[in-house]
């Protein structure tokens, strides 16, 4: 099993950094890797949504990568797991109020299969980058 996990506190209230990231389209803002993304089916807000998500994949040019939200606790913690593409990972958010600030911490999880098993350590580096991305959004979310 592979895993990555990274924190940062933003100096944002919790409900305006839930409602930022749980809004999937906004992903192109502070996840370099996102190609194109838009709500496929169900309520930006649910569990039971799912975005269709194009991300860079090295040589082979971009790969479909959509997901499906799997829990949606407002303020707390949104949780999805990949619906299509080569890799499958699952991940969660979770958002801890710092009284005015908010700590999130984006965590992945992924048990390669296939062929897929022989990119164990190109899969983990892309991982621990996408995790590394909230270095981003809090420089999106504090306007810097």
């Amino acid at each position: 099993m592979l895993t990555a996990q990274n924190s940062i506190t933003i100096n944002r209230p919790v409900g305006d950094v839930f409602a930022f990231v749980a809004d999937g389209e906004t992903a192109p803002r502070w996840r370099p890797a996102v190609v194109s993304i838009k709500l496929k089916s169900g309520s930006k807000d649910s569990v039971g949504a799912v975005y269709m998500q194009r991300v860079k994949g090295g040589p082979m040019g971009d790969v479909p990568a959509d997901y499906e939200v799997t829990k949606y606790e407002p303020n707390r913690r949104l949780e999805f797991r990949a619906v299509a593409g080569p890799v499958r990972p699952e991940g969660y958010y979770q958002f801890d109020d710092k009284g005015g600030s908010t700590q999130v911490t984006f965590g992945l999880s992924c048990e390669p299969s296939g062929m897929a098993k022989l990119m164990g350590g190109m899969i983990a580096k892309s991982m621990q980058s996408e995790v590394a991305c909230l270095a981003e959004l809090k420089r999106v979310l504090e306007g810097g």
